[in-house]
């Protein structure tokens, strides 16, 4: 166990972690390798209130909790609101049955959550750190993901959800800033969403907890409170599978999730400014299943793509991305298709700077993409 999370265990409720405090790990103001882009909603979708990421899961999970009284919230830490807020004032709402701590054991809280889910009820998981998941990966790999499958269609899991923060926070290092999706995208039977802002956060994971499959929710956990919105205070949901088109452009397709979505919308603005090229920027929201559509279509249109991801460069879903894209649209290419990623080592601590996919790096690839 590392010192960081055995420190982050001890922290009084309310201390800012991990990237949100100075004098834990630095300030976001040194994390960030981004800007923010707020997303916004029509009249038509009611009350909005000013919600950070954070604040938007928590609200999505109080709906949940509000919505169907079968839905519990475990995990580490839960019952006091956890690392990062994400379920406080939860328990002295609703009730220390239905909001509740467990051991510190990832396989037990998925083995658990699975069992929940068999059994009818609604199981919300939380796995303090996605770079803790892995002790869990049998259970929801061979378990979770198999249980319809195996019991030709009288059984399933599939009402658990399980939440894990992800993603680089400015200071975690190899233990706190990975990003697992890649693991996951390899297992039919269940879905991989990572929204990247708080409107979105809270409409995927009510659509995730109400999925009839069982899901694996990653939270950017810089974003935890450097990504503020209006964000409607109704119950809603968001469509998982759907991709997102969020800057229209002729020349190049660029595609991301997570945090990295709001570096690439940068690098569209970078490269119209400096460049004059023409970028349209793809939010793939969900990474199993992902929207095949959206993409083929934009990149048929564009001719050139470029991937960009967090995690290392090998077996990425960059890698998925670029195979199929080659398969769907290879006679409408232009360039080979681009991928801007982590590099190849464990997540560095120090020299962060240096692994991160920056927008500087981004650019470059577009740069190729348009002179090739």
């Amino acid at each position: 166990m590392s010192s960081i999370r055995s420190i982050a265990r001890h922290l009084k409720p309310g201390l800012r972690v991990l990237g949100f405090n100075k004098g834990v790990l630095g300030s976001v103001r040194n994390a960030a390798h981004f800007t923010y882009f707020p997303d916004t909603v029509s009249e038509a979708q009611g009350e909005t209130t000013r919600m950070n990421l954070f604040q938007s899961v928590n609200s999505a999970l109080d709906t949940a909790l509000a919505t169907d009284s079968t839905a519990v919230i475990f995990g580490e830490d839960v019952g006091f609101g956890g690392v990062f807020r994400c379920t406080i004032g939860l328990q002295d709402k609703h009730g220390k049955d239905r909001v509740f701590n467990t051991p510190l054991c990832e396989q037990g809280i998925a083995a658990f959550g699975i069992g929940l889910a068999a059994a009818g009820a609604t199981a919300i998981a939380e796995i303090q750190f996605a770079d803790y998941i892995f002790p869990a990966f049998d259970q929801i790999v061979n378990e979770a993901a198999k249980f319809r499958y195996r019991s030709g269609g009288l059984f399933n899991c599939g009402k658990l959800t399980i939440r894990a923060p992800c993603s680089a926070v400015g200071h975690g290092a190899l233990y706190h800033s990975q990003s697992p999706e890649a693991f996951f995208a390899h297992v039919p039977g269940i879905k991989v969403v990572i929204p990247r802002g708080p409107i979105k956060a809270k409409g995927l994971l009510l659509a995730c907890i109400r999925d009839p499959n069982p899901c694996i929710f990653f939270e950017p956990k810089v974003l935890y409170r450097s990504a503020v919105e209006e964000v409607p205070v109704s119950d809603y949901t968001e469509t998982i599978g759907k991709a997102d088109v969020l800057v229209e452009g002729d020349d190049v397709t660029l595609i991301g999730w997570g945090t990295q979505v709001h570096v690439l919308r940068e690098v569209a603005d970078l490269a119209a400014e400096r460049l004059n090229v023409s970028c349209e920027v793809i939010d793939l929201v969900s990474i199993l299943p992902w929207d095949r559509d959206t993409v083929f279509k934009s990149v048929c249109k564009t001719g050139r793509c470029l991937i960009s991801h967090e995690a290392p460069l090998t077996g990425g879903f960059g890698a998925e991305l670029a195979a199929s894209i080659q398969t769907d649209c290879f006679l409408n290419l232009e360039a080979p298709v681009q991928r801007v990623t982590g590099h190849d080592t464990p997540f560095p601590h120090v020299h962060e700077p240096f692994y991160m996919p920056t927008k500087w790096r981004c650019l470059e690839a577009v740069k190729k993409l348009v002179n090739y």
